[in-house]
């Protein structure tokens, strides 16, 4: 049989109707939004804009945003229709196994173990230093980092660590609730994008009265803008290049910012949970980025409105504090917000962690339902009815990156998976519409041929932008992956078995 025999649609429709054996339908729209909005604002609103506006699209960073949410929405546009259209949990993975055949199915959902299982590695880590910064260093270095890191004191003492606990922590903490119910794992996650979004808007309504108009003019970076040196006279910013100034600079910020908005597609891995996929699916995809759009175009407005964007290319200011300065320097009487902002990247990180470890057992979910996994990643909890084993599965995987490996090793990694489903996805409506154009479709993508083919190549140039040494890392990851499909999900796989999966009569009844 070929490498790239397709699930028939008819079998992946009857596999999504059937409730009884299946995940519980328990999402509304209002869970898909929020659960959108959750993987998406995370660290990168406060890290991202001041990046980009000190490196490349100054004030005009605004217009970086609306780039990049064009960008998105090509995407997110392509996903609506899949997901209103087969909704069964799997995401791309799902999609591509309908349109591309199985071969590129494994491929897509191994990369996608790239942007869930070591992104919620990586924000972990980083949950884990902003929590002992809230709390003054109160966790001793050696138990908040991993064994390959160590630094030495002011006094010359060396710190050598042991294991990143509080990553390890808050891990467990959200796989327990994960098991505990989908439900109850929404209600969770809206409580905590409740808080970050209130956070947010604070700084944006308060933050509004400090603007200087003449922190926004020009509103571009001017061509022949010298570079920027730091104190030893060494060149921080060079503002010569075509992505460093004017509409380029603003194109270069697009690129930065981008990455702010990852996370959106994961609200897809949810379709087989939501009680009303057809009409809720669009709706929380594309709901939550466009909440989340209009958030960031303010929150740039403000930032860069009350701290000039010079400010920001200090890499101290404009990576890691730049609200934080913002604050403390332009808006006196504020020290309490600064706080406030922190408790929000610890909130956003939070969500983002939960939803990618809900996506990521998801995937495994059905990949393992498809006889490419083993059979304990599709197994249900008899009272809870979530992949409870699969939960346990990633937490042993994660837990153990999380806790003995620094977090700038996976890198770019998460991108790269992320930009490669996108690609995917996009060219997947396509095929679809080719082969299948009679197929009912509760949301069309509109402009379907322009969408896709923009969604696509934007997505592919950003990959291509990557830097070199993360793509030689993301292809030893895919050859593994070619490994394990040849010598263990190619010959286990129940498409292959025909006579195992055919559906009954009256499940093509049931979609019919």
């Amino acid at each position: 049989m070929s490498l790239f025999v397709k699930k028939p649609l008819d079998q992946i429709l009857a596999q999504a109707a059937d409730s009884e054996k299946g995940l519980k339908r328990t999402l509304g729209a209002g869970n898909l939004v929020a659960l959108g909005i959750g993987a998406i604002i995370g660290a990168g609103l406060f890290v991202r804009t001041a990046a980009a506006a000190g490196q490349a699209a100054g004030p005009a960073v605004t217009l970086s945003f609306i780039i990049a949410a064009i960008g998105c929405a090509f995407a997110g546009l392509c996903y609506a229709e899949f997901a209103a259209m087969i909704p069964i949990a799997g995401s791309a993975y799902a999609y591509s196994y309908v349109t591309m055949g199985e071969l590129i199915a494994w491929i897509i959902g191994w990369a996608l173990i790239m942007e869930y299982a070591l992104g919620a590695a990586t924000v972990s880590i980083a949950w884990s230093e902003y929590l002992n910064k809230l709390l003054g260093g109160a966790v001793p270095y050696e138990w908040s980092h991993s064994p390959f890191e160590s630094f030495t004191d002011a006094a010359g003492v060396l710190h050598q660590g042991i294991i990143n606990a509080p990553a390890l922590v808050i891990l467990l903490l959200l796989t327990l609730l994960l098991i505990r119910g989908t439900q109850e794992s929404a209600l969770v996650n809206a409580v905590i994008v409740f808080i970050k979004v209130a956070i947010v808007i604070l700084f944006i309504v308060i933050g509004w009265q400090f603007i200087k108009p003449e922190n926004h003019t020009p509103y571009m970076i001017p061509e022949g803008t010298p570079p920027v040196l730091d104190n030893a006279g060494k060149e921080i910013v060079n503002y010569s290049g075509v992505f460093k100034h004017g509409w380029g600079g603003v194109l270069g910020g697009a690129a930065i910012v981008f990455f702010a908005f990852i996370g959106f597609d994961a609200v897809s891995t949810a379709a087989q949970e939501a009680k009303n996929p057809k009409r809720d699916m669009p709706i929380g995809i594309l709901g939550s980025l466009v909440v989340c759009t209009i958030l960031y175009i303010l929150f740039g407005h403000v930032l860069t409105g009350v701290s000039p964007w010079r400010d920001f290319v200090d890499p101290e200011k404009g990576r890691e504090a730049s609200v934080a300065y913002a604050i403390s320097q332009y808006m006196h009487g504020y020290s309490w917000l600064s706080t406030g902002v922190t408790v929000a990247i610890l909130a956003g990180f939070s969500s983002v962690i939960l939803v990618m470890l809900m996506g990521q057992s998801r995937i495994f979910y059905t990949m393992s339902n498809d006889g490419l996994l083993p059979k304990a990643f599709g197994d249900l909890h008899p009272r809870f009815k979530t992949p409870y084993k699969a939960n346990w599965i990633l937490f042993v995987f994660v837990g153990l990156f999380a806790a003995f490996v620094p977090g700038h090793v996976a890198g770019d990694l998460t991108s790269f998976g992320t930009l490669f489903a996108f690609v995917l996805v996009s060219l997947g409506v396509l095929i679809l519409r080719k082969k299948e154009p009679n197929m009912e479709r509760p949301f069309r993508t509109p402009a379907a041929p322009v969408v896709s083919v923009l969604g696509a190549v934007i997505c592919t140039l950003m990959i291509v932008a990557i830097d070199a040494r993360t793509l030689q890392a993301a292809g030893l990851w895919m050859i593994i992956g070619l490994v394990v499909y040849f010598s263990y999900s190619r010959k286990r796989s129940k498409l292959r078995n025909y006579s195992d999966v055919l559906p009954k009569a009256k499940d093509f009844e049931k979609v019919s």
